[in-house]
């Protein structure tokens, strides 16, 4: 997994750069993946692409900025706002010449993508809201995420020597920990995962804090969303526990939602394929 040759692309936009990685015939209808908050497209992984795409779909997933191999700000001081990260798919797709494509997001993946499926419909084929909870609306009481997630974001960040890869991949799996189900945390995949997106990071501080000081992305509410959605939730999310999914299947007119066990707040992992892929694809031949 660390260890296979990329194809990765640069992008240019006005002084700043975004790595992106295709699979799939390139003139093939397109998934673009949305990860999360703080994470690279490394979580997005080539297998899962290509079980997803298939060879029927062209599969591309980015670095956010401040991951990956797409531009990096000083930590503490991101150089872009939420509204930035929330139009950077629109600017990917337009810098590959691609007018419509399926979106996939995660998170804060899900955030961007409901961003844009409510104000730029014209561009989005269908939408899959991963682990992720309304942007706007009301959609009523929803409940807090767990007391150890919470605790992240109370608690005083460790001390970190940055430039100690050993100890920053030792701390890049400690941040999952919080987040996983009753799967546990498969320590040997997340691990070699971790040393990837590390190594492959122009600065992880960065990578891990920017995106939680930025403003948020412009509100969005999902009832004005209208492409086919796909909600996947898992009933073990620690982060956004179920009623969040369950509030965007309701708002979203005519969605899907389908129940995940076992996974917590993450990029479904290979235990979940079985039935993620089939429904993901299902969702995609759908048009």
């Amino acid at each position: 997994m660390t260890g296979a040759p990329r194809d990765t692309e640069i992008l240019p936009f006005d002084g700043v750069e975004l790595a992106i990685e295709r699979t799939g015939p390139r003139d093939a209808p397109a998934v673009l993946l949305i990860a999360g908050g703080g994470q690279s497209m490394d979580w997005w992984t080539p297998e899962f692409c290509e079980l997803v795409g298939g060879g029927e779909f062209q599969v591309i997933r980015y670095d956010h900025r401040d991951t990956g191999q797409s531009s990096s700000s000083p930590a503490g001081q991101p150089g872009y706002t939420g509204e930035d990260l929330a139009t950077d798919p629109l600017r990917i797709l337009d810098a590959l010449g691609i007018e419509r494509a399926h979106l996939v997001g995660m998170s804060m993946g899900g955030g961007i993508a409901q961003h844009i499926a409510a104000l730029a419909p014209e561009r989005v084929l269908t939408l899959t809201l991963i682990e992720c909870s309304p942007v706007g609306g009301d959609p009523g009481e929803l409940p807090p995420p767990t007391p150890a997630v919470a605790a992240t974001w109370t608690e005083p960040a460790p001390t970190i020597d940055w430039s100690d890869e050993s100890a920053v991949i030792d701390y890049r799996v400690d941040v999952e920990r919080p987040f996983v189900g009753p799967l546990g945390l498969d320590e040997p995949r997340v691990r070699a995962l971790a040393t990837l997106e590390v190594r492959r990071t122009h600065n992880m501080a960065s990578s891990l804090t920017n995106h939680f000081l930025t403003d948020s992305e412009s509100s969005v509410d999902p009832s004005d969303i209208h492409a086919p959605t796909l909600v996947l939730h898992s009933a073990d999310d620690p982060m956004f526990p179920l009623p969040h999914g369950e509030a965007l299947a309701r708002m979203i007119k005519g969605s899907t939602l389908i129940h995940l066990t076992g996974m917590g707040h993450e990029i479904p992992p290979p235990p979940t394929w079985n039935v993620v892929v089939p429904a993901l694809r299902a969702h995609l031949h759908q048009l």
